[in-house]
C-alpha cells in the first residue's frame, strides 16, 4: 500500500495578481507544514479578471510570466509536486491560453495542459459568459506521472465531457484534478454530482480545488473536493477560503477498479 497527503487550496482571487500570489503561497506553505506531498491550487488562482480587454491587458507570456516564476521558485522552496491551478498566459494569436502547470519539487516545469472545452453560457438573469471570445481551446489530453501514478488533467468546464476523463483513465491516470472556478448557479446544482460521477465512473482519486466568495461582482461557489475512487467525499472545504487534506490510498483505485472494471467493458456500437 502506498499513501501520499494530497492538498487542495481554496481561495477568494481578485484583480491583484501579487495579492493572489501571494496568498496561494502562504496556503501552500501552510500545507507543506502539515505533510503535504502533492498541492493543487485552483483555476485562475492569480488573477479572477472579467472582460476581454481586462484578461487580455494582464495575461503574459510563459516566459514572462510572474506567476509562473513565484510558484516555480515556491515548489523548489518547499520541496513539493505542485500542480499551478490554471493561469491566463498570452499566445501569439493574441489570445489566451487557460493554462494547468505541474510542478515538480525542483521547481521544474513537467506538464502543461490548455483547457479544451470553452465555458459558453447564459446562466440567466444577465450572467453570460464567453469564454472563447478571449481562450484558445487547447487540443491535447494530458496524464503526468507522480511518484503516486498518472495525474490527468482537466480543467473546470472541462468536468461535463466524461469521455475526457474516460480516456484520461484508460491512459494511466490514477488521479484526476478539477481546478475550478464554478460559478454559483451551477456550483450549487451540478458541481459535486459531476465530481462524485468522474470518480466512479473512473474508479479514481478526484482532487478539485476551487474559487470561492465573490470577485468584482461575480460569484463562485467554493466547496473544494477530494473524492475517493468509489465516490466518497473525503474532504468539502465548504464556502471560505482554506486548505482541505486526505491521506491518499493508492490502492483505493485498484480496489474500486476490481468491483466493477468498467474501464476495460467498451463496447462499439451503432445509432440505428
Amino acid at each position: 500500500m502506498t499513501v501520499f497527503r494530497a492538498a487542495c487550496l481554496q481561495v477568494n482571487a481578485g484583480r491583484d495578481m501579487a495579492a493572489n500570489i501571494d496568498a496561494a503561497a502562504a496556503l501552500v506553505r501552510e500545507a507543506r507544514a502539515n505533510g503535504a506531498d502533492l498541492v493543487l491550487m485552483p483555476e485562475n488562482v492569480s488573477m479572477m479578471e472579467w472582460g476581454r480587454e481586462n484578461v487580455l491587458a494582464k495575461a503574459m507570456p510563459e516566459s514572462e510570466h510572474a506567476a509562473l516564476a513565484a510558484f516555480r521558485a515556491l515548489a523548489q522552496e518547499t520541496r513539493l509536486w505542485l500542480h499551478c491551478g490554471s493561469l491566463a498566459v498570452a499566445l501569439p494569436s493574441g489570445k489566451v491560453a487557460n493554462r494547468t502547470y505541474m510542478l515538480n519539487p525542483a521547481g521544474e516545469i513537467v506538464a502543461r495542459y490548455d483547457k479544451i472545452h470553452m465555458f459558453d453560457v447564459d446562466l440567466g438573469e444577465g450572467e453570460v459568459y464567453r469564454e472563447s471570445a478571449t481562450f484558445e481551446p487547447g487540443d491535447r489530453a494530458v496524464v503526468v506521472d507522480l511518484p503516486w501514478g498518472g495525474l490527468g488533467l482537466t480543467i473546470c468546464y472541462d468536468l461535463r465531457f466524461p469521455h475526457l476523463f474516460r480516456t484520461l483513465a484508460q491512459n494511466g491516470a490514477r488521479f484526476l484534478t478539477v481546478p475550478a472556478a464554478f460559478t454559483r448557479p451551477t456550483g450549487l446544482a451540478h458541481w459535486e454530482v459531476l465530481l462524485r460521477a468522474r470518480a466512479i465512473e473512473t474508479g479514481c482519486w478526484v482532487f478539485a480545488p476551487a474559487q470561492t466568495g465573490e470577485h468584482t461582482g461575480r460569484q463562485t461557489w467554493g466547496h473544494a473536493l477530494i473524492i475517493a475512487p468509489w465516490g466518497e467525499v473525503v474532504a468539502d472545504a465548504g464556502e471560505s477560503p482554506g486548505i482541505i487534506y486526505a491521506d491518499v490510498d493508492t490502492a483505493a483505485v485498484d480496489t474500486a477498479r476490481r468491483k466493477v472494471p468498467s474501464l476495460s467493458h467498451d463496447r462499439p456500437f451503432t445509432l440505428g
